[in-house]
């Protein structure tokens, strides 16, 4: 889902940085009044690691596409969107510079695409389903996060004119909707492993 330089003009890159830094500016605003600095420096410097070399990873697929895993959903579900927000930075930033991976003028819009957008959506959906059953929670909310970022990303690409309509929703929603499901899949095994093996984990507080 990595946009590359030079897709979007330079003047709406522009205004998706200065979202991406007030996004920032809040995380650390929120993060000065935190009564769990430690534990969640320790959690986002690991899941920043985690997310860097997952994500860079291809895998093939069925599709004839390899396909790359997000990881953020479930940092959202485990230490809130926000704080996954700021993993999704530090991974597009470290990808941008040390793996060539999207890049340094596109990285606000795609920091809101797969940041913002899939930390909120994901977190606000597992919180919505989380009375009714746990497992199930994490399994939609991993996928209406993933396809909420699609359509973020579809969005960019019409505005930015790159593209039609058309050839967006027949290449990336169906593409996007496999991963999702494995995703989501992967994410209910990994969280209730996480329950039973550092349930201390789970315990921080969600910002």
């Amino acid at each position: 889902m990595h946009l590359p330089d030079g897709i979007v003009p330079l003047n709406q890159a522009i205004i998706y940085w200065v979202i991406t830094l007030i996004i920032v500016c809040i995380f650390f605003y929120k993060f000065s009044k935190d009564e769990q600095k430690e534990k969640r420096i320790v959690s986002i410097a690991i899941f920043s690691v985690f997310t860097i070399t997952i994500t860079s990873l291809s895998i093939p697929s069925p599709l004839g596409v390899p396909i790359h895993f997000f990881l953020i959903p479930l940092v959202a579900i485990l230490l809130g969107p926000l704080s996954s927000s700021i993993v999704s930075f530090i991974s597009l930033l470290m990808q941008a510079i040390m793996l060539n991976m999207g890049g340094i003028t596109i990285l606000g819009a795609n920091f809101i695409v797969m940041g913002l957008i899939l930390s909120y959506v994901c977190y606000a959906f597992f919180m919505l389903l989380e009375d009714l059953n746990k497992k199930f929670a994490i399994f939609a909310s991993t996928i209406i996060g993933i396809m909420a970022a699609t359509f973020g990303q579809v969005a960019v690409l019409l505005i930015s004119g790159a593209m039609n309509f058309d050839v967006l929703l027949a290449t990336l929603i169906p593409f996007y909707l496999f991963i999702s499901i494995i995703e989501g899949f992967a994410n209910v095994i990994i969280i209730t492993a996480i329950e039973k093996i550092k349930p201390e984990i789970m315990e921080i507080k969600k910002i």
